[in-house]
Formats: structure tokens, sequence, C-alpha cells
């Protein structure tokens, strides 16, 4: 009788099929993507900041909110609507602008960092792959912070529109933020703007990453530097501006194919979100094949690299 046919594999094949249930089994990527919010405080505890500052300067200014409302019951209808949603609207833009510049920076020390810390060593001895190490960290930005951003938000504006309903309610005043700020409805808006917003980006978080896996010192000017010299060579050489257009495109050029802007500049229906042209859109695939790219670089780099 052998002792050892109850532990080991009966032929190459049974070994084949055990480590991928190992490994399903250890969830790498789910622990990877664990450990990024552990070591990454920031990524949560800063739109907690942002939410805070926001809230005290909204009870400061409640001060005054009856008289505000009684001057803005004097407007016409959508001047009324475009007065109770700017707070809520501000809210937003602040927590978007927030997941935008942490997800900037995260992505600028994700694979920096490690090597600079020489903890890179220690991560490649673990049965993780560079390939699950670099996804873990871009689906930080690109998974992470949109709902993240989008639950704090939510809360953030809940707890406003509960506190100066009550307000109002105790001056007499009929007419509260419910009757012109959908919750629901500003929501879902919220999470599609947050969504686009996310995948419009990513080809920057892939670049990023690229440029972290690989920079030794100064990751943030070896980003910015190249865009700004090929954009000043075009513009000496061919006196155009079509690389520096596009880059700009890429900050928010999300905004006329996702939505179907008013003449006022808002969005506060959803009759105005525009899905079907935002991914069929060829500025999205483009942008993703290339965030693919960069993150197939990434990858590349991260095996073949040390510490620094």
């Amino acid at each position: 009788m052998n002792p050892q046919s109850d532990t080991m594999p009966e032929s190459p094949a049974d070994s084949q099929v055990i480590a991928p249930r190992a490994m399903l089994a250890t969830r790498p990527m789910y622990w990877s993507v664990r450990r990024e919010l552990w070591e990454n405080r920031s990524i949560y505890i800063a739109p907690l900041v942002v939410a805070a500052v926001a809230l005290l300067g909204f009870f400061v200014s409640t001060m005054h909110l009856p008289d505000r409302r009684r001057a803005v019951l004097l407007l016409d209808p959508a001047r009324q609507q475009a007065a109770i949603e700017k707070p809520y609207d501000i809210v937003a833009m602040l927590l978007m602008a927030n997941a935008l510049i942490v997800g900037v920076f995260y992505c600028l020390d994700a694979l920096h960092g490690e090597r600079r810390d020489r903890s890179i060593l220690f991560w490649k001895s673990l049965p993780v792959s560079d390939l699950t190490a670099v996804l873990s960290k871009a689906s930080i930005p690109i998974l992470v912070l949109p709902p993240l951003t989008f639950v704090i938000t939510v809360a953030t504006q809940l707890i406003m529109l509960v506190v100066s309903t009550s307000i109002l309610l105790a001056h007499g005043l009929a007419t509260t933020p419910g009757t012109a700020w959908s919750p629901l409805e500003q929501s879902l808006i919220l999470l599609y703007g947050l969504v686009a917003l996310a995948l419009w980006h990513a080809p920057l978080y892939g670049w990023l990453l690229l440029v972290s896996s690989w920079a030794r010192r100064a990751t943030f000017l070896w980003a910015v530097l190249p865009l700004l010299l090929i954009s000043a060579l075009e513009k000496i050489a061919l006196g155009s501006m079509h690389f520096a257009s596009l880059l700009a495109h890429r900050l928010m050029g999300h905004v006329p194919l996702a939505f179907a802007v008013s003449d006022d500049n808002r969005i506060h229906s959803l009759t105005q979100l525009t899905p079907g042209t935002f991914l069929s859109s060829s500025g999205l695939w483009v942008g993703l094949a290339f965030a693919a790219a960069f993150l197939a670089i990434a990858v590349r780099m991260r095996r073949l690299g040390g510490p620094i």
C-alpha cells in the first residue's frame, strides 16, 4: 500500500485541476484589492473629510435658509428648481472631483511605492501574479472609487435634505427641497455619471500606472512632462494644438456624449441620460484600448522591475 496515494494526485492532469481550485479558494484578486484598501486609507478617508466639510458649510448656511427660500419662491419654476438643487449639486461635484484627485495620486504611487519601500520583494514571493497585482490596483479608481463616492454623496445629500426640510417646516414653509429635488432620480443620475466618468478616464489611470511601474522618482513630473512636451513641440513645429485638445477632450469630453445637457448647462432629469450614444462612441472604446495597452506594459514592467 502506497502511503502517498491519498495525498498525491494520480496524474499531471489531476494537478492541473487542483491548482485552479486552490487559486479560486484563496481568491487572490479579492485579497489584493482588500490589501490596497488597507494600505491606502486615503481612498475612503478623503471623501469622508470632503463630505464632513461640505456638511459643516451647509449647516452654517442654514442660519439664513428660511429667508433664502422665501426669495427663491418668488422666482419662476425653472429658476426655483435650479436654486434648490444647487447645494446638492455642489456636494456631488466636490466628491466627484475628490474621486478624480484620489485616483490620480493613488495610481502614481501604486507601483512606485512598493518598489521604493522594497515591499515588492515580499509581494513577489507570494503566489500572486503580476497581472493580478496590477489589475487589483487599476480596479481601485475604476471599480472601487465610483461606488464609494456614490454612497458617501447620497448619504451626505440625504442628511442635507432632512435638515433643510426640518428647518423649513419649522418656519411654516410648505415648499420643501423634496418638491424640487428628487433623491431617487438624482441618485440614479449621479451613479450613471460616476460610471461614465470612470470608463472615460480609464486610459488616464492606465497611463499613470504605467509611469508608476518604471519611474524611479518624481512620478508626477514623468506623467505630465511628456504630454506637455508633445503639445509644445506640435505648437512650435506645426502651429496646431491637436494633442492638447485631445487631452482636454479626455478629461471632460464624456459629458456631451453621456448627457443631453440643457441650455442652462444642467443635468436634472433621467431623460437627459444618453447611454446609447456614450457606449457607441469611438472615443470610449479607443480609450479603453489604450488603457488595456498601458496596463499590459505596466504588468511587463512590474515583472521585470525590482526595488529602487
